[in-house]
Parts: C-alpha cells; sequence; structure tokens
C-alpha cells in the first residue's frame, strides 16, 4: 500500500485529555459526532471518490468530518466554529496549500490565524489536511500552536489556530541573536518535537525556521504538521518536506529514486541546520555560492556540517555539533539535547525573550520603511 494512503488511513486514538484554552474560556459548544446517514450532502473521501455536491460535509474516511458549523473527531473529540463568527483582517502569508489570514473571533474578541485550503481532487493536500487536523487537536503543548477548530464551506476548508503576533523566526533576522535567546528558541522547538515523538508517535518531517512562531509575549511554538507522519516502530519511509532542511539520508535516498527510511534523527539534522540559520540570520548553504541546487545537496551529503557563527560559546557549538553527525544513529536524541548543558537548565534562566522579540520586529518595520522611502525617492527622481 502506498505510503500517502497509509498516511490517510492514520488512527485518532487519543492518549490524553483535549483541553483547549478557547474552549475553556470561551464556552464553545461541543458537539456530537454527525452520522454519515444524518448528513445527504456529505462528501466522503475514500479511495478518491467523493460526493458530487460540493455544499456538504466532508468525512475523511470516518477520523473527522467537517462542516460549516465545526469539525467532529471519532475520538469524540468537537469544535464548533464557523465563518459567520469570524471577521477577516490581515493576509498573513501564502504557502503550497493555501492563504492564511488573521481574523477576529467575534463572540470572544480573540485573534487567530485562518489558514483556507481549496480542496482540488489531489490526494497529498488530503492527506496533509487530514495529519495537520490530527496533529493539531491533539497536540496540546506550551511548544505548539493551539487549535481552535476548523470548518468546511464552498469546498474549502478552513482551521483557525492560535495567532503568534510576531510571526515565523525567520522574520525577525537582523538584530544578531543572543546565545540565551537562541537556547529558549531551540529549547521550545526540542521540547514540542520531544512531545510529539512520546506522547503521539508523530515526527514533524518539516523542522525549518519559517515553522518556527514567535510572539510577543516572547513564546516560541511549531506550527504546520501537513507533512508530519505517525511513527512505526520509530521509522517512517517517505521523503516529505523541505529539501534544503534534509538531513543527508534523506538526500541520499531521494538521489537514488528510492523511498528513504529515516528515524527521528533526520529531524534533529534539520534543528541544528535551523540553529545555525536563526544564529546566522540567513540559510547556511547560500544557493548564490553553488553552481546548481544539485552541488547544494551534495555538500550537505558530503561536505563537513556548518558551525554557529563566531560569538557564541564551545557548549553551544557542541550542541550544534551534535544534531548535525553525519551518520543518523550517532545524533543525539531529544533527551540528549534537552539534558545537554547548553539546555540543560534553560527553561530556569531568566530570559528576556520578548524584549528580544519587541526589538527584532520594530527593528524589521523600520528596514521596511527605509525601503520604502528609498523606492518612492527613485520614483520622485526626474529621468534624463
Amino acid at each position: 500500500m502506498p505510503a500517502a494512503i497509509l498516511t490517510f488511513e492514520l488512527s485518532f486514538s487519543c492518549a490524553h485529555p483535549i483541553r483547549h484554552t478557547l474552549v475553556a474560556c470561551c464556552s464553545f459548544a461541543r458537539r456530537n459526532p454527525p452520522s454519515t446517514h444524518t448528513h445527504p450532502h456529505i462528501i466522503a473521501i475514500s479511495n478518491r471518490q467523493r460526493h458530487d455536491d460540493p455544499s456538504g460535509a466532508l468525512n475523511f474516511n470516518g477520523k473527522a468530518v467537517l462542516h460549516a458549523q465545526g469539525v467532529d473527531f471519532s475520538n469524540g473529540a468537537s469544535f464548533s466554529i464557523n465563518m459567520e463568527q469570524l471577521e477577516l483582517e490581515d493576509e498573513l502569508g501564502k504557502g503550497a496549500y493555501g492563504t492564511v489570514q488573521r481574523v477576529l473571533h467575534k463572540p470572544t474578541k480573540v485573534a487567530m490565524a485562518m489558514k483556507e485550503i481549496r480542496l482540488e481532487l489531489d490526494e497529498s493536500k488530503l492527506n496533509a489536511i487530514l495529519m495537520e487536523l490530527d496533529v493539531l487537536h491533539r497536540a496540546v503543548h506550551p511548544s505548539i500552536v493551539e487549535f481552535y477548530g476548523a470548518f468546511f464551506i464552498e469546498s474549502c476548508v478552513y482551521y483557525c489556530m492560535e495567532y503568534m503576533d510576531a510571526g515565523s523566526v525567520d522574520k525577525l533576522y537582523g538584530v544578531g541573536v543572543p546565545e540565551d535567546v537562541l537556547a529558549r528558541i531551540v529549547g521550545s522547538m526540542v521540547r514540542g518535537l520531544k512531545f510529539l515523538k512520546d506522547e503521539l508517535q508523530i515526527i514533524h518531517r518539516d523542522i525549518k525556521p519559517t515553522n518556527v512562531l514567535v510572539n510577543l509575549k516572547g513564546q516560541v511554538k511549531l506550527c504546520d504538521f501537513g507533512v508530519s507522519g505517525q511513527l512505526e516502530k520509530s521509522l517512517a519511509k517517505t521523503n516529505i518536506g523541505c529539501q534544503s532542511y534534509m538531513a543527508p539520508e534523506r538526500i541520499k535516498g531521494e538521489s537514488m529514486n528510492a523511498v528513504a527510511t529515516y528515524t527521528v534523527s533526520s529531524d534533529v539534522w534539520s534543528v541544528g541546520l535551523a540553529t545555525i540559520e536563526i544564529a546566522l540570520g540567513a540559510y547556511p548553504y547560500p544557493p548564490e555560492t553553488y553552481s546548481n541546487v544539485f552541488a547544494q545537496l551534495q555538500a550537505i551529503v558530503h561536505g563537513d556540517p556548518p558551525v554557529l557563527p563566531d560569538g557564541y560559546s564551545a557548549t553551544a557549538q557542541d550542541w550544534v555539533a551534535r544534531c548535525l553527525i553525519k551518520q543518523p544513529e550517532s545524533r543525539a536524541s531529544y533527551h540528549e539535547l534537552l539534558e545537554h548543558p547548553f539546555l540543560q537548565d534553560e527553561e530556569t534562566r531568566d530570559v528576556d525573550i520578548a524584549s528580544w522579540t519587541v526589538r527584532a520586529v520594530a527593528w524589521k518595520i523600520e528596514q521596511r520603511q527605509k525601503e520604502r522611502d528609498e523606492s518612492l525617492s527613485k520614483d520622485a527622481r526626474p529621468t534624463e
């Protein structure tokens, strides 16, 4: 059976009670999961067969049912939210799977990030929706964005998540990252990834700075679980994710046109690479230094791993080096990374990451204003 089908048929088993801040503080209604027999217009996604009516509910093989008033999961979790409750504000970005907007939930005045995904007869997109909904509704952890609900209208899936007002960490490059701030950022990443692995048996598979969000309170959280995979004896057998952050063993598997088998260690490599990028303010294998993408990937597989820039301690350098060992079986585990002196007492340190975040956001706004002013100045110059 193809790996995509396996992903699509993942279980929604829930080992821990579901707790959602919005439900607790806003008294969102929880509804009994609807039966497909009571919804004549349900679209059943099974072996690519769909009902013709695009305005009904969306049924992921009984694992989850999305409809205009919310989503009901097979494990009993249910979230009620709909478009009428939301006021559209700013567009936050666009990605391969759709658009993300900031919205205001009018009944509670809570700002949310709403992802819109237009459905197509694309099995990989359906798999990604199911996977992300599965992870988000079960992954209740301080280092993972909170899930507020999802709904389905007019051939589009919408899901609402916690709005992180400073955006992704890659948007904050430019002011430099002190070592204690770097430790707090990557410590949050590793704790979130360890939770996914230990509690939900899930690997992220797409670790990169754009999937690490920050808010002005100084909180750091993981997002984007559309390509996450269920662990099967600690192994996953599909190559999905951003290639430039792939571990060497994943790149080698793709270059041989093989389905690479990799462990959680592949995500550990991506954590190390992301750590260097955050510290450096730029991707460690800059494309402009290579003649083509193949040369860049060969450098990742066969060249020496990158290191943190000057100014970081030997302890921090050693931590990153343990992430970037070429042999996956020799890389540090999440537990070992958290016990390393670089992160050992990171959670108890007095780190003012909120002030750093505010400063980084202000610097970015200032730079954008300078660019706009320069552009206007050029446009105003008389032509000769």
